[in-house]
């Protein structure tokens, strides 16, 4: 069967025919979705920003039996896992780091496998050889490195038996413990916690504003333009780039209707804020956040608790509401580990970062061990 194998790297995922794509990736994570890459791609959120394509596919003699999201990058904008100093040491020591291979959903910190493959028994010949390819195409064409980001445990496991450094990181998500309502959740939190979250939803109330959820078949273009406004607004406060263009948002609500759900507020009738959402089978996503005015406790509304009574509503077993975040931990938001894996060419720099990871994975467990001593749940297991 191997002998049938053969490996081929596209530039434009419009090339792989939808179905085939999605086959390999399934149903549950939506950013894995084909409707979601190639709309990146044809709505100019990644070449304008250092996102070249370069997606591996596996080939059965006619049939698509694996795939890898991937990159090449001549930055580490929209990441998410930071390598600026790998790049700096890079520039001292006289060598490029880029341009690199980057196998990640551009600006999505979103756990998901990386080695597309449908068939589990498959899945270990499967990855490997898409591992190897993406090794072979950075060689070829003198690439400095290969990066998986936010692995899901079976890729993490196989790049791990392969000798890649893993490198650990962690996010603050939700578990739902099979709540039956808000008030079901907040009774399994700490005095102080259920109190501190029932007074940041009452700021909200006082200030009379109202919440209105909508799917992505419920907007308009009116909606869409205003939304668009709002997301943009976070980055000009930041001094960032919004790379994610409306007509992006605007297809996903074409391709992926009901996978998008946005918390508008609205204040006075204006609509003054947005929280963008996107669900898979059984998380939600968050992921944008934006204002056109400061409200007391509305980020903490619109981004965390319309997201947590979303999920009991529609019983989806997690939230993930983005990167990074302590004060998600006293929103009932526990640390959760993330993963990467690295191929780097260089021997000297291999070793220098393989050290520099080692020890930074001590620090990372030594965090989530003292978050974790301060749970918000009354026990350890909500």
């Amino acid at each position: 069967m191997q002998n049938n194998f053969h490996i081929t790297v596209i530039g434009d995922l419009s090339e792989v025919p939808r179905e085939a794509w999605n086959r390999l990736a399934g149903p549950s994570n939506p950013f894995l979705r084909h409707e979601f890459l190639n709309a990146l791609e044809q709505h100019h959120c990644l070449q304008e920003y250092g996102w070249y394509p370069q997606h591996i596919l596996l080939y059965d003699n006619q049939t698509l039996i694996g795939a890898t999201p991937l990159y090449i990058k001549d930055n580490s904008y929209g990441e998410l896992v930071f390598d600026w100093g790998w790049a700096e040491a890079y520039q001292r020591a006289g060598l490029a780091y880029y341009p690199k291979l980057v196998s990640a959903i551009p600006y999505t910190p979103a756990t998901g496998p990386r080695l597309l493959c449908a068939d589990a028994e498959l899945y270990p010949v499967v990855a490997k050889q898409l591992m190897q390819a993406a090794i072979s195409h950075a060689e070829h064409h003198n690439m400095s490195s290969v990066h998986w980001l936010f692995t899901d445990k079976r890729d993490t496991e196989l790049l791990q038996s392969k000798q890649l450094l893993l490198r650990l990181g962690t996010q603050f998500h939700w578990e739902n413990h099979q709540y039956e309502n808000f008030d079901h959740f907040l009774a399994s939190l700490s005095a102080d916690k259920r109190k501190k979250i029932k007074r940041e939803r009452r700021h909200v109330q006082e200030q009379q504003i109202q919440i209105e959820t909508r799917h992505g078949d419920e907007m308009t273009d009116e909606l869409w333009g205003i939304y668009h406004r709002f997301y943009c607004s976070t980055f000009e406060r930041k001094s960032g780039m919004p790379t994610l263009s409306l007509d992006f948002f605007r297809e996903l609500a074409t391709t992926l209707p009901r996978s998008i759900v946005i918390m508008f507020a609205i204040h006075d009738g204006n609509y003054v804020a947005s929280a963008f959402n996107i669900r898979g089978t059984d998380t939600l996503y968050g992921r944008h956040w934006g204002c056109t005015a400061e409200f007391h406790s509305l980020h903490f509304e619109a981004c965390y608790y319309q997201g947590l009574e979303y999920c009991i509503a529609n019983k989806l077993q997690r939230f993930e509401p983005g990167a990074q975040g302590e004060h998600k931990l006293s929103r009932g938001f526990l640390p959760t580990a993330t993963w990467s894996a690295h191929w780097i060419a260089n021997p000297q720099f291999r070793e220098a970062i393989n050290a520099f990871v080692t020890r930074e994975q001590v620090a990372v467990h030594d965090y989530m061990e003292e978050l974790n001593a301060h749970s918000p749940y009354k026990s350890a297991e909500p």
